[in-house]
This record gives C-alpha cells, sequence and structure tokens, in this order.
C-alpha cells in the first residue's frame, strides 16, 4: 500500500465513530500479472487488481461484518454502521460471546523476502518463458508446450478501535511449465509442478524451482511417459517426492484438521472430518517418525504472515508431534467453541469475505535419511511425483491420488519409468505406515493458490514444506 493510500486509510480509520464495543478494520489492496507463451506464441497480458475492505463490528455478545469497496471515510463509516447493525439483530442467535474473546493485543509488521526488489518487464519475462518453451520442442510427437509465470502483489493494513495496527505486504511468483506429448493415441502431460511452484518473493523464486532449463527437462519426461508401460498394481512401499507429499499433506492432514470442519462448518460444501475433539492430546496420527507443524515462519513458503487476518500473532506450532495429535488448525473464534488450544490460522480470501479457520504454511519436519539411503531401504516399491489427480471422501479420510510421473524401485534400485501411477489408502492408517522420512536435503517448499473452501467460497493461498518420505505396504495402480 502506497504512503498516501496508507496515509489516507489512517485518517479515515481514526474518524470512525461508533457504538460497538469494538470493532476492526482489515483494508486489502491486490494486484496481479501474468505472462504466457504458448507454442511460441506470446498471449495476451493479463492483469488485475482488487481493493476494498472489510468492518468487523463487537456488540456485545454478537458480532456483525460488512465489506466495501468504497474506502472514502465515508464509505468506511457506512460498513462499520452495517457491521454494528447486524451485529444487534443477530445477538439472540450468537453461537459464543464474543466478549470473552480474546482481542487483537499485537501490533507489527510483515513484508515478503525482498518486497520491493526490482522485477523484470514484460519483454523479459516473454523471453525467459519464450526460451523455454522453445527448448521443449523435442519433436512432433511434442503437441503442446506452455510457460507462464504470474506475480502477485497484495498489502493488507489491519486497524481496531482500541489502537493495533498491522500492515503487512506479500510478493508471490507462480512460474509453470508443462508439455503435452501424444503419439498412437497415448497423451501424457508432464509439468514442472501442476501449479504446485507458488512462493514468496522474487526473481529467485525461478531458480529454487529450476526454470531455467526446464523446457528440454519436462519435455524429454513427457517422451518419457508416452514410452513407459502402464504403472503396475498391487501393494507396494511407496516413495512420495515432496511435490506429491503436497497433495498428501494438504488433504490428508490439512483439511482434516481445520477446527470449524471438525465442529461441523464445512458439512454443506466441503464434508466434515474424520477427526473428532476428544483426539487431541492422544490420538495416535502417523507413526512416530510423523512430526508436522503450522509455520508461518519461512518466509519464502507461500503462506508465510506475520499475523492471521484477524490480528492473532503467528508462531510456529506443533500439530503432530512423534505420530501423536496435539492441536487443530483453528484460529481464535473457533478455539473458544471448542475450548481446544489452536494457532493463528483465520484467513480470508479476500477484503470482501470474513476470516475463516485455513491452513497456512502446513509442514512435514525433516528425518534423517538422504534420497539415496531412502531408495537403498526399499526392497519392492514405486516413486511418484506431481500430483495429477485427487479423490477424498467428505470426511476426509478414504482418499485415492494419481501422479504426473512413476519409477519403479527393486531391491534398492531405482528402475524404470512407468506412466499413470495411482495409490489409495485411508489417512486414520496411511500415516502410521510411514516408514522413513528424508533429511533436510530432500525438502522441497511448495505452494499452491487454488485451496478451496467456505460458504460464501474461498479461493486461498497455502503452502507446504515437506522431506521425502516412504510408506510402507500402499495399494498402488494403474490409470485406465
Amino acid at each position: 500500500m502506497t504512503n498516501l493510500r496508507r496515509d489516507d486509510m489512517l485518517r479515515a480509520a481514526g474518524a470512525l465513530a461508533n457504538r460497538a464495543d469494538f470493532w476492526s478494520l482489515r483494508v486489502l489492496d491486490e494486484r496481479y500479472e501474468e505472462h504466457e507463451v504458448r507454442n511460441d506464441i506470446a498471449q495476451p497480458l493479463r492483469q488485475d487488481r482488487d481493493r476494498g475492505a472489510m468492518l468487523i463490528a463487537w456488540v456485545g455478545a454478537s458480532a456483525g461484518y460488512a465489506a466495501t469497496a468504497d474506502l472514502s471515510a465515508a464509505g468506511l463509516q457506512a460498513a462499520l454502521d452495517a457491521a454494528t447493525a447486524r451485529a444487534e439483530a443477530s445477538a439472540a442467535c450468537s453461537l459464543i460471546d464474543h466478549r470473552q474473546l480474546a482481542r487483537p493485543a499485537a501490533s507489527g509488521e510483515y513484508a515478503s523476502p525482498g518486497v520491493d526488489a526490482p522485477l523484470p518487464g514484460r519483454a523479459e519475462w516473454l523471453d525467459r518463458l519464450g526460451r523455454e518453451c522453445a527448448a521443449a520442442a523435442l519433436g512432433s510427437r511434442i503437441v503442446e508446450r506452455c510457460a507462464s509465470v504470474r506475480v502477485t502483489h497484495s498489502e493488507q493494513l489491519y486497524l481496531t478501535s482500541d489502537g493495533v495496527r498491522i500492515e503487512q505486504q506479500f510478493r508471490y511468483l507462480l512460474p509453470e511449465l508443462s508439455v503435452t506429448a501424444h503419439a498412437d493415441g497415448e497423451t501424457q502431460i508432464r509439468s514442472l509442478g501442476r501449479y504446485g511452484t507458488l512462493a514468496q518473493g522474487g526473481i529467485e523464486v525461478l531458480d529454487r524451482y529450476a526454470f531455467a532449463g526446464s523446457g528440454a527437462r519436462i519435455a524429454d519426461e513427457a517422451l518419457q511417459l508416452l514410452a513407459a508401460p502402464n504403472c503396475p498394481s498391487g501393494p507396494r512401499d511407496l516413495l512420495l517426492m515432496p511435490d506429491q507429499m503436497m497433495l498428501q499433506i494438504h488433504e490428508s492432514i490439512g483439511h482434516p484438521l481445520e477446527l470449524d470442519r471438525i465442529l461441523g462448518d464445512e458439512r454443506n460444501f466441503a464434508g466434515w472430518s474424520f477427526v473428532k475433539p476428544e483426539m487431541f492430546g492422544q490420538y495416535r496420527y502417523g507413526s512416530a517418525l510423523l512430526n508436522v507443524t503450522f509455520d508461518p515462519s519461512l518466509r519464502e513458503e507461500a503462506a508465510s504472515y506475520a499475523f492471521d487476518d484477524d490480528g492473532a500473532a503467528a508462531t510456529k506450532q506443533y500439530l503432530i508431534r512423534d505420530g501423536v495429535l496435539e492441536r487443530p488448525l483453528g484460529g481464535t473464534l473457533s478455539q473458544q467453541r471448542a475450548g481446544l488450544p489452536g494457532v493463528a490460522n483465520a484467513r480470508a480470501s479476500s477484503w470482501n469475505r470474513p476470516p475463516i479457520d485455513r491452513m497456512a504454511n502446513l509442514n512435514v519436519e525433516p528425518g534423517d535419511k538422504t534420497l539415496d539411503e531412502l531408495i537403498a531401504g526399499i526392497g519392492h516399491g514405486i516413486l511418484m511425483r506431481t500430483n495429477t489427480s485427487w479423490s477424498i471422501d467428505d470426511h476426509r479420510n478414504k482418499f485415492q491420488f494419481g501422479c504426473e510421473f512413476g519409477q519403479l524401485i527393486e531391491n534398492g534400485k531405482l528402475g524404470p519409468v512407468v506412466r499413470q501411477p495411482n495409490y489409495r489408502g485411508i489417512s486414520a492408517s496411511f500415516w502410521r505406515s510411514l516408514k522413513a522420512v528424508g533429511d533436510a536435503s530432500t525438502r522441497g517448499v511448495f505452494g499452491t493458490p487454488t485451496c478451496g473452501k467456505g460458504e460464501p467460497a474461498q479461493v486461498i493461498r497455502v503452502g507446504h514444506a515437506s522431506p521425502a518420505c516412504v510408506f510402507g505396504n500402499v495399494d498402488v495402480f494403474g490409470g485406465a
């Protein structure tokens, strides 16, 4: 947020007058641009900007919300008055007593690494993308090549009637490359990360995901898949690489541990959870090798921040330690409802949505095995990379996931590539089959901009860092 706009907002907020016991103002200003080259042709520049404010008022036991795109003093005052009236009107229906909720207590700032560092202009972006797109043209069997980068700048100002002031600035890059190969009625797609390569930072994000040189590499892997046999079926040890661990963590740990979902809020839309409140502190979620953290402190990860959208200070917390479930993903409101400790993860997708319990950075902590040691410890198994399909039941328990790339492992050695590898399991037992965890050298940091939840719908950014992991005796099968 420019100094001029910030100063305008501070003056407008300082003029707000209201009968609410407490109010908060969250202003969001977000803009993005996306550059793309498809089959060596530059695509039109895509740009957007979204700016507005959410006002929340507490009156007695209840709360009300109002959003506005009018950021003038009059527009903010009207929204605050509307939020206050809604709080008063809903007092008899409030699920909790807002007078007992902890209010935001600390002011502060956060900025993505190098948030103000210069980025390439459009001509340089198209040159970088064009080089990779051209390098992917490895013959007539390559029928489509696409390289793109999306740059998003997001600035947030949070103010309260108690005088709390929080300013956070984010910059996200999403580099992507995909190649489609086709021959003899068979089509295979290989990508850089299937929209899992979102990170905070600047041009260094491209290096983190080895974007330079990815065109020829990804095209070669697509051709390997085209010539590969279908994945065999049957129980095997499963070595998941970090870009697939991202999806596994997201679907079978992240969503099941969202506290509002556990309390039943998502049943009409995204489903419930097999996790129950009484499980925390005693339930064995995984083997003793499983350690999972909520960690907003890794500044390069997609969902790092210093404060959540309810103004709660964010710190690293263990959700699962040595395989035992410790705490849910629940913000201040859900913590009071459930009587459980949580984390600072009340997050909103935009200015016109209220914060709800969301994943942020949800990570598996590294173990002690190198990648070579993980492979050497597998007698009969398969390595899988890069998610391509997912299905999980509405309790986030039974699942079936597919990957772009598979490679058989026999007697501790990597073997032939196989296509359309899939696996299935049950969340409540799958993580207990974890038998080896890679060290920090195997860790990858990934993120996605497309996690959906909520009514009305909210699509938000999340991050997942994980080492490579081995699971024992998993049901593996090939695609049709």
